[in-house]
């Protein structure tokens, strides 16, 4: 009997030193997941965007609008090595550096579009070149409008003879989502990689109102307003839930289980996730109070930002409201009416958004207004002086380099005339306010890439080649 009962105390021993040893082997990390956990590269397209390399450029006796609400008569801006060095009188250029004399002429930053369809409705139209909407489904945040891209439109060209040194390409308005856009530069290039503007942060196209109810009404909806808004919600629902499963699978991987999973990965979702997080900034096209008002709150429910609402023509409604949640407009000058939710705009719209000290932008939607946005700016500011709104024309200019810097994200980068930014820089004939103004000459990164009194210079795409362009002063 004594034998068994040590032969019971030595098994007992024994399990219970197994006991220990498994312990162990689980603290001192043997059975831990393996390895680093998954990650996904969001930078799969990365910009190849190179800065021509150039002289130091001198522009002297200008006036000089910095592009935040500064003016500087009879000086001059120092461009070196890409960048802005200064504004002053007292400026001097390495010897190999060339000076200009912009004595009687205006020098303001290059004009920034947040709302751009060039590429991706390129000139020449047509449906083989209509590349803009995914309208499959009301949601398509898996599109990227950089892949649509055209980079031999003509009318990036156009562009940069209008002084636009960046734009933002979206896709269309058909979808509740419509996808990626993405901001680049206006260099002439043979691929859009090469025109992305380095580190930028990725925009994602919304629309509201009309245009999808109407695109989807008869291909099972949304066919409503309220159709549109539970779209939405729940995209962004679907989108957390979507975090939440790869939130789990980092925590599990962090402590060690052996079952973390690694979620099937969603490019729609992901999309959506990265506009959650931040990562990704929400464009909406939206026209009346009553919608913006709506998304704000749906902005509210799920703890995203809305980095500015596109085309906006009853923005001056809840300018306050705007200016508290610190959404962007941008806006026509005074295209509006043709078609029943853009009714109700008036020619006071963009001062009074101004006024109301919420951000006002200028922007297109077309390939012919990017031509001309100086002058839209002009229309807006001298519609708001009309009304008794006294802007400065150093202050309006924001309209069209700074708040659309802001809105894009890359106003540490460029946007206005201050040391260190990005030389991207336009030589005026005039006050650009005025209609007779033309873009003299167009620098990016301190390149001078458009110089209108040399013809020969400049650029043209590949698709027109060849042709005579008679009547065509680009």
């Amino acid at each position: 009997m004594k034998i068994l009962d040590n032969k019971r105390q030595l098994f007992k021993l024994a399990a219970v030193t197994s006991f220990f040893a498994l312990v162990g082997c689980s603290e001192s990390g043997e059975d831990k997941a393996k390895g680093p956990a998954f990650q996904i590269n969001q930078n799969p397209f990365p910009s190849t965007y190179k800065p021509i390399v150039s002289k130091s450029v001198l522009i002297t006796h200008a006036t000089v609008l910095d592009g935040i609400g500064g003016v500087f008569n009879d000086s001059s801006v120092l461009l070196q090595d890409g960048k802005i060095v200064a504004i002053g009188n007292d400026l001097s250029v390495p010897d190999d550096g060339v000076i200009v004399d912009a004595k009687g002429k205006w020098v303001t930053p290059g004009i920034i579009d947040v709302h751009s369809h060039l590429g991706v409705y390129p000139a020449p139209g047509g449906t083989a070149h209509s590349d803009g909407n995914e309208a499959t489904n009301p949601v398509t945040a898996e599109v990227w409008a950089e892949h649509s891209i055209w980079p031999q439109d003509a009318g990036f060209q156009r562009a940069l003879a209008g002084g636009v040194t960046v734009m933002q390409i979206l896709p269309g308005s058909a979808n509740l989502v419509g996808g990626r856009g993405v901001t680049v530069k206006n260099l002439p290039s043979a691929t859009v990689q090469d025109m992305k503007f380095p580190n930028a942060p990725y925009g994602m196209k919304m629309a509201c109102g009309e245009n999808p109810k109407r695109v989807y009404g008869q291909k099972g909806g949304p066919s409503t307003r309220m159709g549109n808004v539970a779209g939405y919600r729940q995209a962004w629902a679907d989108a957390q839930n979507y975090q939440r499963s790869w939130d789990k699978y980092y925590a599990d991987h962090e402590a060690g289980k052996k079952d973390a999973k690694v979620p099937k990965r969603d490019l729609k979702l992901e999309t959506l996730a990265l506009a959650l997080k931040g990562e990704i900034l929400v464009h909406m096209h939206c026209y009346r109070a009553d919608d913006m008002g709506t998304m704000l709150d749906v902005m509210k429910e799920f703890n995203y930002k809305i980095a500015a609402f596109h085309h906006a023509v009853e923005s001056y409604k809840i300018a306050d409201q705007l200016a508290e949640a610190g959404v962007c407009s941008a806006m026509w000058a005074d295209w509006w009416g043709f078609k029943l939710e853009a009714y109700d705009g008036i020619q006071e719209n963009i001062p009074m958004v101004h006024a109301a000290n919420a951000c006002a932008i200028v922007h297109s939607d077309s390939d012919l207004g990017i031509q001309r946005l100086n002058q839209e700016a002009a229309k807006a500011w001298a519609n708001g002086r009309r009304a008794g709104i006294d802007i400065s024309q150093a202050d309006a200019w924001q309209w069209l380099s700074a708040n659309p810097a802001k809105s894009l994200g890359i106003f540490e980068q460029t946007g206005s005339l201050e040391k260190g930014k990005n030389a991207d820089v336009v030589i005026w004939s005039a006050d650009p306010f005025s209609t007779y103004a033309q873009a003299e000459h167009v620098y990016l990164d301190g390149a001078l890439i458009y110089d209108r009194n040399v013809p020969a210079s400049w650029p043209v795409s590949d698709f027109e080649l060849g042709q005579p362009g008679e009547g065509d002063s680009k």
